[in-house]
């Protein structure tokens, strides 16, 4: 009997970025216009899985999701002694790591798609290179996250199990989400370094603001398309509203039955909205 083997490549490709060189692994699946798929904080590329293998998707394009250096497969960099210093993302490393893979891949008018923390980029992206994606889709995307930065101290806490983080993501995703996905999607989150999450959340609640420069995003240069969840309590679908709605040329949809990783909670409900935004996000 012969196996059934997926039909996603994983690879690792050396990035330098802000002068030191990362290792940073990557999957790809499907041929046609790329699409960068970004994780979220304190996770890593396997939340795309369902998309990667559903020939929905890759019959159309070319699916590549990257682990961001400190997260899955994408080690620390061997330059450096990171252990002495404390894991903080900055929006600069952040914007800088999404050129990096996009020149080093040979990337032509790619499309960006981000959930969460990678919400919040594709916007930051548009604004800050635009034409670099053809669109920017930012899932369960806001102006900003601010409010709650007073929880993360305890996000990294000898007092604190590390148990709390995929129990707190629990609590994001839709309650009609199918219980074996959203467990999935928590396992995924237990796994990650105890000190990442608090550091990606530095970019997500308090270095990402757009109240002021919103408006100065350009969609001729970069389409800007705006999704959030029914059920998502962070990047709800009011704040997804209001960002788009800063934008002049931005479109917004609320997606029914799902919450804050609805590629990873619940891949079908999500197919049907994501794969239409891709198709407009395409024909630019």
């Amino acid at each position: 009997m012969s196996a059934r083997l997926a039909d996603v490549t994983g690879r690792y490709v050396y990035l330098d970025v802000q002068g030191i060189e990362y290792r940073v692994y990557f999957e790809e699946a499907g041929e046609g216009v790329p699409v960068v798929l970004q994780h979220t904080a304190g996770c890593d590329s396997r939340q795309w899985r369902h998309v990667l293998e559903d020939p929905d998707f890759t019959s159309r394009y070319r699916l590549i999701a990257a682990d961001v250096p400190f997260h899955g497969r994408s080690l620390p960099p061997e330059s450096r002694e990171w252990w002495t210093e404390e894991y903080t993302l900055h929006q600069g490393f952040f914007l800088d790591f999404q050129v990096a893979l996009v020149e080093a891949l040979g990337l032509e008018r790619p499309i960006y798609a981000g959930c969460s923390m990678g919400g919040h980029l594709a916007p930051d992206l548009a604004l800050h290179h635009p034409g670099l994606f053809r669109a920017a889709i930012g899932i369960e995307a806001a102006l900003d996250s601010h409010g709650v930065e007073r929880i993360l101290p305890w996000l990294y806490h000898p007092r604190i199990s590390n148990d709390c983080k995929p129990a707190l993501m629990h609590t994001l995703c839709s309650p009609t989400s199918p219980e074996r996905y959203k467990r999935e999607t928590t396992f995924v989150y237990s796994q990650g370094a105890p000190a990442v999450f608090k550091g990606d959340l530095n970019y997500y609640v308090v270095e990402h603001d757009l109240n002021a420069d919103a408006k100065k995003i350009d969609t001729t240069q970069t389409a800007l398309f705006v999704l959030n969840g029914e059920y998502d309590w962070s990047g709800y679908p009011a704040a997804g509203a209001a960002l788009a709605a800063a934008v002049d040329g931005a479109t917004h949809a609320v997606m029914e039955d799902l919450g804050h990783f609805p590629m990873s909670e619940n891949p079908e409900v999500f197919k049907k909205y994501f794969l239409p935004v891709l198709e407009q996000a395409a024909a630019r």
